[in-house]
């Protein structure tokens, strides 16, 4: 079997989640985090619309990680990114992690909003 490393560049990569926290980069953070190829911080959850609709333009798709088990999203939440142009992909978080650092190495224009496990 032939094994690839995966290189990332100078992209933001997902190293390590855990109990209310995410690894990204040399950062630990806490709580819900909006993570960005370029940049991670705290996001407010479904009431803070800003931190996403800030990537128009940036990314293709918004994958949502909704903690342990998938739950519903918003509507208004949703609609008010696709009128935007921004896919919304909800899953449970430690997926969302993985599917974020799978779709960054194959340069993929996305970006992970993700609540804490």
């Amino acid at each position: 079997m032939r094994l690839t490393e995966i290189t990332y560049g100078a992209a933001l990569a997902i190293e390590s989640y855990g109990p209310a926290f995410f690894r990204v980069g040399t950062h630990v953070l806490r709580g819900p985090s909006l993570i960005t190829p370029w940049d991670a911080g705290a996001w407010g959850g479904f009431d803070d619309l800003a931190g996403p609709l800030s990537l128009v333009g940036k990314i293709d798709v918004l994958l949502l990680g909704l903690g342990a088990e998938v739950s519903v999203v918003p509507k208004a939440f949703r609609q008010a990114l696709e009128a935007q142009g921004i896919g919304v992909e909800p899953m449970n978080t430690p997926a969302a992690c993985r599917t974020y650092n799978v779709l960054l190495g194959e340069g993929r224009r996305i970006a992970a909003a993700l609540f804490v496990v």
